[in-house]
């Protein structure tokens, strides 16, 4: 049997209230490990369930009086339309047969992500890789899936890929940015750590022009026992 390293979680997610669990976007709530803030700079076996148990109740208790407590808006219709387009777009386009293959794009996707943004990483790597992203997103866009939207695989990953590349180059960006190493993130080019961005937290959003752009927040200071123990365990 053979055995190897994966890939399986992101240390970071949606920005979420730490009482509320409610996002930046009003009525929005996250919780769970699509939420960040919790796991910090490395991730425990076991956390997961916690963060599921403690921030889900609290996520679905804070979701329940929002929904109580404010009327639903008004929904506009152009954009709903625009978005069925847009998610129709690679079944429209399936019928030549011509087009880019969804489930290429995403392997080449995982295979950038995994060669230059895996644990151990440098600056040429990520800025390749951040290349790689913008073409995979041009090729994205040509993706076809052949059939209709009755048990269509193809069209899921298809409509995936969006996702799946903004998470991409959010956290091939955020390493980018954190030219040191700590916890689960290593830098050949920066190996030690940097006790300035032990104070602060990498924060992405969207542009207008559809571009991430990333600042660091300054974190609430840990109390001085809590920082002890940080320390030495490493």
């Amino acid at each position: 049997m053979e055995v190897g390293p994966t890939t399986h979680y992101a240390m970071g997610g949606v920005r979420v209230d730490g009482d509320t669990q409610m996002s930046c976007v009003p009525g929005l709530f996250a919780a769970g490990e699509c939420a960040a803030g919790l796991h910090g700079a490395n991730r425990l076996g076991g956390n997961s369930l916690s963060d599921l148990l403690v921030f889900g109740k609290r996520a679905g208790e804070y979701a329940s009086a929002f929904a109580k407590e404010h009327e639903h808006g008004t929904v506009d219709e152009a954009y709903v339309a625009s978005l069925q387009r847009e998610s129709l777009a690679p079944i429209d386009r399936g019928g030549g047969g011509d087009g880019e293959n969804a489930y290429i794009v995403q392997k080449d996707l995982q295979d950038t992500m995994q060669d230059l943004v895996g644990i151990v990483r440098n600056s040429d790597d990520l800025q390749l890789a951040l290349e790689r992203i913008a073409a995979l997103r041009a090729r994205a866009r040509a993706v076809v899936a052949p059939g209709n939207r009755e048990y269509n695989p193809g069209w899921h990953t298809a409509l995936d890929l969006h996702n799946l590349l903004a998470v991409s180059e959010a956290v091939t960006l955020a390493a980018q940015l954190r030219k040191e190493s700590r916890g689960a993130h290593t830098r050949t080019d920066y190996p030690e750590k940097d006790a300035a961005f032990g104070k602060v937290n990498s924060v992405i959003r969207r542009a207008d022009d559809g571009s991430l752009q990333v600042r660091h927040e300054q974190l609430v200071p840990l109390r001085d026992e809590l920082s002890q123990v940080i320390e030495e365990v490493g």
